[in-house]
């Protein structure tokens, strides 16, 4: 697998996967890049609870993840993240562990859990 990041001009820096472009910066007019980090948290959880509630006929018109981080002060690293999966009153009770579990699953997270080795490392390309 391969993306290829580009500057694009003013503060934007750009994703390039396939046939998609993600655009990002650090001036409000696009994501900036730890803030599409922290959204693929929940939205990858999201993701999963929403295959979940379909595999189930479940409707997902009243439910909602909120996710709230805590940063150290000190450091202003975030420390935990919390996942709320929202559910209206008529959702099964039966399916309220499982839905959990659901979310779990979240490639994200697992990643995060065992983080790949990062490097860093720079290239000569030849202009055309």
């Amino acid at each position: 697998m391969e993306m290829e990041i580009v500057f694009p001009g003013d503060a934007r820096v750009d994703a390039r996967m396939g046939n998609m472009v993600i655009p990002t910066n650090q001036d409000g007019s696009a994501p900036a890049p730890f803030g599409l980090f922290l959204a693929s948290i929940g939205t990858c959880a999201g993701i999963y609870v929403l295959s979940f509630c379909r595999q189930r006929g479940i409707p997902t018109d009243n439910i909602r993840i909120v996710q709230r981080m805590q940063s150290n002060p000190l450091t202003r690293m975030i420390e935990k993240i919390e996942l709320d999966i929202q559910v209206p009153p008529d959702f099964p009770d039966k399916y309220k562990e499982a839905v959990i579990r659901s979310a779990n699953q979240c490639a994200v997270k697992k990643h995060l859990e065992q983080p790949p080795v990062f490097e860093v490392n720079t290239s000569v390309v030849e202009l055309a």
